[in-house]
């Protein structure tokens, strides 16, 4: 009888709390990681007698794109998922957490080597040696910062199912946003009081804290399996989708592939996610060229974004998880960064809407509701179309379709703001791209409601 009336450890909300926050802290470094460099866009590109390391905006747009590398061209995104439904959360996120070190102290290496004048020949481009280096750590730092990703959402998912999931996922996505938030606040003033190399050693020693409290994590999740039944926890490696009666099987990718949903997320993501993540790398030399902000308090106007996600994408999660309308969540957050991208894109002159461009400030805040509303409620539906033993690999490929847009579309940028330097090309780039994500989330409406995944219904079960 104690067996049916045991409770499980994440039935406990002091317990599972505390995972979130765990995972959400190792997640939260990696964000950090990822954006540090942006603000340095302008450092980078002085010549080397100026403390720079002589890039040009070419050289940066493929520095930028360089993270999605591996795991586009080499397929090691969909691999990871793979990795993570077969070996378990807790071996993924360990190695995840690791290569994003390995790939952050060889970025640290490029900044603080002096090589030669020559430049290094890759596929079209000519690039400085220092660019070579820093591209492949950034390389290597991306599949750890994805492969942490998928297992950081599936651990949420493991944790929070039946729970306030997708409030739980709001505020893991919220913490990280802190990070990027925190990287493009002070990563240029640090670096210009100090050295170029400053930032990326803090990123160092951030992401070795987020090892260990992932480490953590690991720990109450081994705790979680000896609290389900003994027949659904013996093995460590698996149990994680063993506790649905059913191990993932290489046959299972059919199961997500077949699915009309999963393709129409995965598209959405690349869109979406294409006008967000890359804009924000290229924003803070945007608002010193095409507003006249101060260079010192620039990557302030860039973090606006990321800011204002960190209390609204919960607050949006808790609105879904209580009363549904997760797709209309989606649409209208889509539309506001459709907004945003076309504002950018008009001839503002910097002093419209007074000193420090008042009128760039506004777009920011409108693109920080639309970057709160659209994740907060379409990460939690991929649990709703998606079995949890093929979740990972469902995950991994929709991040794996996502980085070909992560991985094009900065390149296209660079090298756009050399052709135009008034920004108005690239902007319009990211406009049409946000526009395409809007119409591919109402098509998502149309087919939740012939296909009915639940993806308007609310989270919490009563």
């Amino acid at each position: 009888m104690t067996t049916v009336i045991r409770q499980q450890l994440n039935d406990s909300p002091f317990a599972r709390w505390t995972v979130l926050i765990i995972v959400a802290t190792a997640m939260m470094m990696g964000y950090f990681v990822n954006d540090v460099m942006s603000p340095l866009e302008s450092l980078l590109e002085l010549p080397k007698e100026q403390g720079g390391l002589g890039w040009t905006p070419a050289d940066y747009g493929f520095f930028s794109g360089a993270g999605s590398f591996i795991n586009v061209f080499l397929l090691m995104l969909f691999f990871s998922g793979l990795i993570l439904d077969k070996m378990g959360i807790r071996f993924t996120g360990t190695l995840a957490c690791s290569l994003m070190a390995i790939g952050t102290l060889i970025k640290y290496y490029a900044v603080t080597t002096e090589f030669g004048n020559e430049p290094i020949a890759f596929l079209d481009y000519q690039l400085p040696a220092s660019a070579v280096w820093a591209s492949l750590g950034f390389a290597i730092f991306g599949v750890g910062y994805e492969m942490t990703g998928i297992s950081v959402s599936k651990a949420m998912v493991r944790w929070f199912t039946g729970h306030e999931l997708a409030l739980a996922m709001g505020i893991q996505l919220a913490m990280a946003r802190l990070g990027t938030a925190a990287a493009l606040s002070i990563s240029a003033p640090i670096a210009r009081h100090y050295t170029l190399s400053m930032p990326l050693l803090i990123s160092l020693a951030f992401l070795c804290i987020g090892l260990l409290a992932f480490l953590v994590f690991c720990i109450m999740d081994r705790k979680l399996d000896e609290s389900r039944p003994s027949s659904t926890s013996n093995s460590s490696k698996t149990s994680d989708s063993r506790h649905t009666g059913d191990e993932f099987h290489f046959s299972d990718i059919l199961v997500t592939l077949r699915n009309p949903g999963f393709w129409l997320i995965t598209l959405f993501c690349v869109l979406f996610y294409s006008a967000v993540s890359p804009f924000l790398k290229f924003s803070t030399k945007l608002m010193v060229m095409k507003y006249g902000v101060d260079p010192d308090i620039a990557g302030f106007f860039s973090s606006i974004a990321p800011f204002g996600t960190i209390l609204m994408t919960p607050l949006f999660g808790l609105i879904y998880d209580r009363y549904g309308k997760g797709v209309t969540l989606v649409i209208t957050g889509a539309l506001m960064l459709t907004a945003v991208h076309f504002g950018f894109s008009l001839p503002i002159p910097p002093s419209f809407g007074g000193d420090g461009g008042g009128f760039a400030i506004a777009l920011m805040v409108t693109l920080s509701i639309g970057y709160s509303l659209a994740p907060a409620a379409l990460w939690p539906c991929v649990p709703k179309i998606i079995p949890l033993k093929c979740l990972g690999t469902a995950y991994s490929m929709i991040f794996f379709i996502q980085n070909f847009g992560r991985a094009v579309i900065p390149m296209c940028v660079g090298i756009a703001n050399e052709t135009d330097p008034t920004y108005t090309t690239s902007m319009l780039i990211f406009g049409f791209t946000a526009l395409g994500a809007a119409i591919t989330a109402v098509t998502m409406l149309i087919v939740d409601k012939r296909k009915n995944y639940g993806l308007q219904l609310p989270n919490i079960r009563k």
